[in-house]
């Protein structure tokens, strides 16, 4: 089973995940991201930056 990366908290993988699919911790929100399926292995999404109009 894995375990969120932020807080611990049990992740509910689904079946069929796909590389690169971005899950959120069901207890602290933050994004992760199935980076291998074999080991199934989720790591700290990248965070997207904003874009004030430059």
């Amino acid at each position: 089973m894995n375990t969120c990366i932020e807080c611990g908290a049990e992740l509910n993988i689904p079946t069929g995940v796909m590389m690169g699919e971005i899950l959120p911790c069901p207890d602290c929100g933050v994004e992760l991201e199935v980076t291998n399926l074999t080991p199934l292995t989720v790591e700290l999404a990248p965070q997207e930056m904003e874009d004030w109009g430059e």
